[in-house]
């Protein structure tokens, strides 16, 4: 995968540029591009995460309108939505990374990111567009100074990136599910050091 990144002043990445390989039967080359999103992708964002949730059938299909809400909540951070696109406004994937906290008790509290929801469009999944959009959302979310994130997935998919079950690590989530798909990741080193406690997502979750 041949990559090509533009960067600015400060070091932040601002497009990440990548040859991808499609196999059979489309058999071509494509580039692709990681960007932050704008405000004209939001209507095909939109349908992009709803369509890619449509048959996955642990999902509520309310992913696109979870992640409106959360760009109007305090937790929002532009840099970290990301697109992955492969033309002027052609959309194949997103990520999103907003701020938590991990709660220890009432004097103590660390800051990390949630990532939810990633997505690629149907058509387009199994190419490595996710894994893309993941390392560059991690890229930059390190670069912001943030030093871990939790999700909930597949831990046979997310453990490729270094995610690791959050239990055993002392962190929690304020839901029932799996163990092993509540996850966590130093994003820097030492980042998950001393971190114990609940997660607290913002309220646009209605967790």
């Amino acid at each position: 995968m041949k990559e090509t990144l533009w960067e600015d002043s400060i070091g932040m990445t601002l497009y990440h540029t990548f040859a991808l390989k499609i196999p059979s039967p489309r058999n071509m080359n494509t580039t692709i591009t990681i960007r932050q999103e704008l405000a004209q992708d939001r209507a095909t964002v939109y349908e992009l995460i709803r369509a890619a949730f449509a048959t996955v059938e642990e999902s509520d299909h309310g992913e696109q309108d979870l992640v409106e809400r959360l760009r109007q909540s305090p937790s929002f951070i532009p840099e970290l939505s990301l697109v992955a696109e492969i033309g002027p406004g052609e959309l194949v994937g997103h990520i999103l990374l907003t701020r938590i906290r991990i709660i220890r008790d009432a004097a103590s509290a660390s800051p990390s990111l949630a990532v939810a929801p990633l997505c690629v469009a149907p058509s387009w999944q199994r190419l490595g567009v996710g894994s893309a959009l993941i390392r560059e959302a991690h890229r930059r979310a390190a670069a912001l100074g943030y030093g871990s994130a939790v999700l909930l997935g597949y831990p046979e998919y997310y453990r490729r990136f270094g995610y690791q079950p959050a239990g055993p690590q002392g962190i929690h989530f304020p839901f029932e599910a799996p163990a092993d798909c509540c996850m966590a990741i130093e994003l820097l080193p030492g980042g998950l050091q001393g971190v114990k406690g609940e997660v607290e997502y913002d309220a646009a979750f209605g967790i």
